[in-house]
């Protein structure tokens, strides 16, 4: 008789994970893509055009003559990743530079994790839909969601997909 008394202690809270990642092979699939597709380009034909992925770094180096074909080669690869399922929102393009011998750079920055920034937004977001009992909490790079409702969970991920907070946000490692 005692047990079925303890079994009943607080209910269970449902609960997920948001992430925002970006899956580093499928980058470098589409980086060589990207370059087989310059590499055949008549426009691109005796043109310096380079791709350099640093995985480690969680960059990309554009390298080309000018800002015209800098711009045509991350429209190349914006194409590629997009058909890879790579989230380009999560592509941070820094400002053209000028490089040596005349050419243009162009820095992109792969976004890994959550911003501490967008983590602040997401809870604050996720407050001002006052829906009952849900709760957010930061965790490192990503934010965990919980609520006894299960139903409150799914009306956070419907707002949550439904507002623009600059990154591509993943939903996972759900509880229930």
């Amino acid at each position: 008789m005692r047990e079925a008394c303890y079994d009943r202690g607080m209910a269970q809270n449902a609960s997920f994970d948001i992430t925002s990642t970006v899956d580093l092979q499928e980058v470098d699939n589409a980086v060589n893509q990207a370059r087989k597709e310059v590499a055949q380009r008549y426009d691109f034909k005796g043109a310096k055009a380079e791709i350099d992925f640093k995985r480690a770094e969680h960059v990309i180096e554009l390298h080309a003559d000018d800002k015209f074909r800098l711009s045509a080669l991350w429209e190349i690869l914006q194409g590629r990743l997009v058909r890879r399922g790579v989230p380009v929102k999560n592509m941070k393009p820094g400002e053209v530079e000028p490089a040596s011998g005349g050419t243009a750079r162009q820095v992109v920055s792969l976004q890994q994790g959550i911003p501490t920034d967008t983590s602040k937004d997401i809870v604050k977001f996720l407050k001002d839909k006052k829906l009952k009992k849900v709760q957010a909490a930061i965790q490192g790079d990503q934010v965990r969601v919980s609520s006894p409702s299960k139903d409150d969970l799914q009306q956070a991920i419907a707002a949550l997909k439904a507002h623009d907070f600059g990154i591509e946000l993943q939903f996972g490692n759900y509880r229930g």
